[in-house]
């Protein structure tokens, strides 16, 4: 449950009891297959203390029962506490519409949990874009096609670069960019740090919370739409707070440092 009472942090200054959270997964959690050391522990130690805990990603590549299994082999039990930006994205679809898919699994997981229709040609009501790696030029010809037809441009996220252990690679982002450019038309974009994200969120863990993640302009900036403090960590996409923009509210190494730090 929301902790009753909280107030927002002051920036820089480490509160003694923390509220509810929302972890990104790429940067906090993981970085592509390798668990960050000490992630596990730290998740644990909070719902140990009573702290509701989501998991809170913008790779909307993968089913939400893959994402949950990975979790559960990196020691975090996450059954019914993944939120995806497909799962958002499928809000902004109706029930029977097709929706054209250039995206992942993940994302025709959620279409069909809406009740809509996955399609990979012809004509459709609404085009989804989201990460996958298997993009290529018809893909983005057959997607550009359909909207240029007057289906409606969605899209999972548009972060435009991916943390890998080898570094950053393209995001959902830069595979919209070509999707926009191809097509002439702009995108509604559903995942953090946008409302169909936040609805998600804030139906899980209330008005009063803490978003961690490892980039101000995706996490920090949803931050503030759901009126959360910002915890940043440095292990992802982000390696120091210098000049960042929003400013965090705390700013740690590590996930695990964070909740030590906090508890």
């Amino acid at each position: 449950m929301p902790a009753k009472g909280s107030k927002r942090a002051t920036p820089g200054v480490w509160q003694a009891r923390p509220m509810p959270f929302a972890l990104d997964l790429d940067g906090v959690i993981w970085l592509g297959d390798e668990p960050i050391p000490g992630a596990a522990s730290a998740v644990a130690r909070l719902r140990d203390v009573g702290e509701a805990v989501v998991f809170c990603t913008n790779n909307s590549s993968h089913p939400v029962g893959e994402v949950e299994a990975k979790l559960a082999r990196q020691g975090i039990p996450a059954r019914g506490d993944v939120l995806t930006s497909a799962m958002a994205a499928a809000t902004l679809v109706e029930p029977g519409e097709r929706v054209l898919v250039c995206g992942g699994p993940g994302v025709v997981e959620a279409l069909e949990a809406r009740g809509a229709v996955p399609v990979r040609d012809g004509d459709a009501d609404a085009v989804m874009v989201g990460f996958h790696r298997d993009f290529d030029y018809e893909r983005m010809r057959i997607a550009c096609a359909a909207v240029r037809r007057g289906a409606r441009l969605l899209a999972t996220n548009d972060d435009t670069t991916y943390p890998t252990p080898a570094g950053l690679i393209p995001g959902g982002g830069a595979i919209l960019a070509a999707v926009v450019a191809g097509s002439g038309s702009a995108a509604r974009v559903a995942g953090k740090p946008n409302a169909p994200m936040a609805s998600l969120v804030r139906a899980r863990l209330g008005d009063g919370g803490t978003m961690v993640g490892d980039r101000p302009d995706t996490d920090g900036r949803f931050a503030r739409v759901l009126g959360y403090r910002f915890a940043l960590v440095l292990t992802g996409v982000s390696s120091d707070a210098k000049g960042m923009e929003p400013v965090p509210d705390l700013v740690a190494p590590d996930l695990r440092t964070l909740v030590d730090r906090l508890l």
